[in-house]
């Protein structure tokens, strides 16, 4: 009988052309078209109950969506790139969300893994250096690429999905593998928790490989993660000639320079570390016209659900103040969001005890404080634990390239086999934690 290293290790190679094809055809969130079909292929071939498209992902829920034209446009770019017609469908209009879920029929705890598929809007970097780039594989779609390793992600998931369904007759209770759209911004995991999809799980795991953690290390509970609002605000004003009629108009400009000014003043709060930061301000048409027209993208985060909420109704009212002191209209609209995160301890320590035994780590941790950044994977972590279930976060540790989100950024792939032994026994074994469906 094989053993479940003997399974991970002769999936290596097709991880390893998975993982290389995800990353040549990155696509951004909300635009995982051609990523989407070929996993929920590979799914139902593996015999996989499906749930895709709108019946994981709510419409209403979703934040920072493209335009209509963007999305038809990448859709049909999918289509030219190998998208899988027959699946297409489903992901239509941007729902690209996928639910496989493996009922053994036997006793023991809805299990739910997820993993996130999304891209990011950067260009990869050409140098002959960088591995993708050497070896062929580096995106050919421009301003998108996998520069935090989700392409990594959804391998692991699709390892995952093999492994499992291989070794089915041992495995108690039901097994959900979550592939998330659209990480990258804290847009997609809000709307697929709105859908329900997490609503039945006991035990919950999210995972990220790299994030500084060094090779050969696991963490087993991360909860360094801030909340956050990302939101893009709308200054409209009136235009007029600068130099012949400047009373005749309303500064858009102004009233953007004036909000960016204040809220970067913000970040005071007993609760803890708070957050706040205008990343791209655009604004005017030509330096005679007082500009009717602002854009302001702003960032807020905190340390708890309650410090990031409070900063970000000081934010809105900054922002309505600036517009008021100017004349102008302001126009805010939600992008994105995530909230602060602190894993089930219970849960922690079965993942520590799990991964430590399997001898695969020189270091076994429960919790690391890090540079502190945000992910939407909360949003189910908190709704698991919202509904008495336990949750956490994993962190792979592995030899990157380069930092996250940056051009030359790559990861070492054998990372990709470490994690889906990990989550394999956890899926295994879970049943040992003593949760009752």
């Amino acid at each position: 009988m094989k053993t479940l290293s003997d399974r991970v290790s002769a999936l290596v190679p097709q991880m390893q052309s998975w993982r290389r094809d995800l990353h040549q055809f990155a696509e951004s969130g909300w635009l995982e078209f051609r990523t989407a079909t070929l996993v929920a292929e590979e799914l139902h071939r593996l015999g996989y109950q499906l749930q895709l498209g709108r019946e994981v992902v709510d419409a209403d829920a979703r934040m920072g969506l493209p335009s209509a034209a963007v999305l038809a446009a990448q859709e049909a770019r999918a289509l030219e790139q190998g998208a899988l017609p027959q699946w297409l469908r489903h992901f239509s209009g941007g729902f690209c969300g996928i639910v496989a879920t493996l009922a053994t029929g036997r006793p023991g705890p809805v299990m739910g893994f997820r993993v996130d598929m999304d891209a990011l809007d950067l260009n990869e970097s050409t140098a002959a250096d960088h591995l993708p780039q050497r070896e062929g594989f580096a995106s050919c779609n421009a301003g998108m690429m996998h520069a935090c390793g989700h392409d990594g992600h959804t391998t692991i998931g699709l390892g995952l999905a093999n492994v499992l369904m291989a070794m089915k007759d041992q495995l108690s209770g039901t097994i959900k593998l979550i592939f998330q759209p659209a990480e990258e911004g804290v847009r997609g995991a809000k709307a697929m928790v709105a859908a329900g999809v997490v609503d039945d799980v006991d035990l919950f795991t999210a995972i990220h490989l790299g994030t500084g953690v060094p090779a050969g290390e696991i963490v087993c509970g991360s909860d360094s993660f801030l909340a956050t609002t990302k939101l893009d605000v709308q200054f409209t004003g009136v235009g007029a000639h600068a130099g012949g009629r400047p009373e005749e108009g309303r500064n858009a400009l102004l009233a953007a320079a004036q909000a960016t000014l204040a809220l970067h003043n913000l970040p005071q709060h007993s609760g803890g570390v708070a957050r706040v930061n205008v990343g791209v301000l655009q604004a005017g048409t030509g330096r005679n016209v007082v500009a009717d027209t602002a854009l302001m993208k702003v960032e807020t985060r905190g340390v708890s659900n309650q410090v990031n909420d409070d900063i970000y109704q000081q934010a809105l009212r900054v922002i309505a103040g600036a517009a008021a002191m100017y004349g102008v209209e302001s126009d805010v609209k939600l992008m994105g969001g995530a909230r602060s995160c602190t894993p089930s301890q219970p849960w922690v320590a079965f993942i520590h005890q799990q991964a430590e035994a399997l001898g695969l780590f020189d270091s076994v941790i429960d919790t690391k404080k890090q540079a502190a950044g945000s992910e939407d994977a909360t949003y189910m972590l908190e709704r698991v634990q919202q509904r008495g279930g336990q949750a956490s976060y994993v962190i792979f540790g592995c030899e990157l390239a380069a930092g996250h989100h940056n051009a030359k950024f790559d990861f070492d792939e054998g990372i990709m086999a470490v994690a889906v032994q990990t989550l394999a026994t956890l899926a295994l074994n879970g049943a040992q934690f003593g949760v009752q469906s």
